[in-house]
């Protein structure tokens, strides 16, 4: 499985996608034009990687996102329970700065009613 890896830019998070290790992570900030295109890669990279039934190890490191990323960023976050739910091995990383409350309260909220193992992680 190649990798998926797109740079920073003003408005938009890096993603690193490792189809070896099945480690991926957003992080940055994200406030594209267009959102749901913008993560439109990140959905086809992970169906077919989940279709391997490999682990998953996916980290959130956001900044800052806008309401139409939080969209994309909780739909990524479906995808990843129902994956976990039909019995793939995943894990989900919040990562955090410590006197970020609104990205603290917002991995919280995204993660709550989830049963994919989850960590917050300030940092």
């Amino acid at each position: 499985m190649s990798d998926l890896n797109l740079g920073k830019t003003k408005t938009t998070p890096s993603i690193e996608f490792n189809g070896a290790t099945g480690k991926l992570i957003i992080a940055g900030e994200s406030y594209p034009e267009n959102s749901a295109e913008f993560y439109k890669p990140v959905f086809g990279w992970l169906n077919n990687y989940m279709e391997m039934k490999r682990e998953i190890e996916f980290s959130f490191k956001l900044t800052y996102f806008n309401t139409s990323s939080s969209k994309s960023i909780l739909d990524i976050i479906e995808v990843l329970e129902n994956y976990h739910q039909t019995g793939g091995k995943v894990s989900l990383n919040w990562y955090f700065e410590e006197e970020d409350d609104d990205i603290e309260d917002s991995g919280i909220e995204f993660t709550s009613d989830l049963t994919l193992p989850c960590k917050l992680i300030p940092y």
